[in-house]
């Protein structure tokens, strides 16, 4: 599957946001595209089927299957369907395809072949939970899920420990009290946080309130789908660094592809310290590595 099809033959990929919870919060254009695609590749086919009939349109193309399980074998014959003029249209079971879903790799896909990619807008549980959190929303991060091992979910949650935007995850309902103790303990029991469940749904329900209120809450259990938003870590002055805790904003920095030099003066900047201070303290710290037996 290589070169650029013709430009003039070949079709477009159309990402279509699909409702969370109330079936008439789908955009308009939703019932234009089920009706018109050519291809219809759903994360589940039946349900998206229950969606059209709850739409009343008549899916007009030929539907597939498009799912974690089968994304990565049936993503060339999706492309090569786009590539020969076909519209194709991916739906989630909700929310914006590729957010927590399937539809990255197809995108990637028909980018590197020069075809054309667009989306019809659509419900979003992050931006709803954000919203509804009362929480300062004018910067956040989507975190996605957490790993579901606690050791690994613990190290992922203590890496963003001192976040200063928004945090936004989505968190299976049987591992909320799980992840919410494990926030506890990277963030502090007293971080601002909302548990966001069922939005949009007849049972929609917000709690709002320190981590380790909301951590006695869901230890009786909750259903539902559940976004979880939690505030921004406090400013810090330079002076409330430790140089361990200076070592470990450098190592995150380097984790995630930066050189040592670039993450010793970025750590510098955001803690309003001399670099000279931020590398004595990276030097310290593998000098005693080194003489550790």
């Amino acid at each position: 599957m290589t070169g650029s099809p013709d430009p003039q033959k070949a079709g477009t990929l159309v990402l279509a946001g699909t409702p969370i919870g109330d079936v008439s919060d789908a955009p308009p254009r939703l019932a234009q595209e089920l009706a018109g695609a050519d291809v219809v590749a759903a994360e589940d086919t039946r349900r998206m089927k229950r969606l059209a009939q709850a739409l009343d349109v008549q899916v007009g193309g030929r539907v597939v299957s498009y799912f974690e399980g089968n994304e990565a074998a049936r993503t060339p014959e999706l492309v090569d369907a786009l590539a020969g003029g076909a519209r194709v249209l991916l739906v989630t079971d909700a929310g914006m395809p590729s957010v927590s879903d399937p539809g990255y790799r197809l995108v990637a896909a028909a980018v590197e072949r020069d075809i054309r990619v667009t989306a019809v807008p659509g419900p979003s549980a992050v931006l709803t939970a954000l919203a509804l959190s009362g929480l300062p929303v004018d910067r956040f991060c989507f975190e996605g899920f957490l790993p579901r091992k606690a050791g690994e979910r613990l190290s992922r949650l203590k890496d963003v420990a001192d976040e200063r935007r928004t945090l936004v995850y989505f968190e299976a309902p049987h591992r909320l009290d799980d992840t919410l103790a494990a926030m506890v303990e990277a963030f502090g029991a007293d971080r601002r946080a909302a548990v966001c469940r069922e939005l949009t749904k007849t049972y929609e329900e917000v709690k709002r309130g320190p981590l380790k209120d909301l951590a006695a809450w869901a230890a009786d259990g909750v259903r539902g789908e559940i976004t979880v938003v939690v505030e921004g870590a406090p400013e810090k002055s330079g002076d409330d660094l430790t140089p361990d805790e200076l070592v470990r904003r450098v190592r995150v920095r380097e984790e995630a592809g930066e050189r040592r030099k670039e993450a010793i003066a970025a750590v510098a900047a955001e803690a309003g310290l001399p670099k000279r201070e931020v590398f004595d303290a990276v030097v310290a710290a593998k000098n005693a590595e080194r003489n550790t037996p």
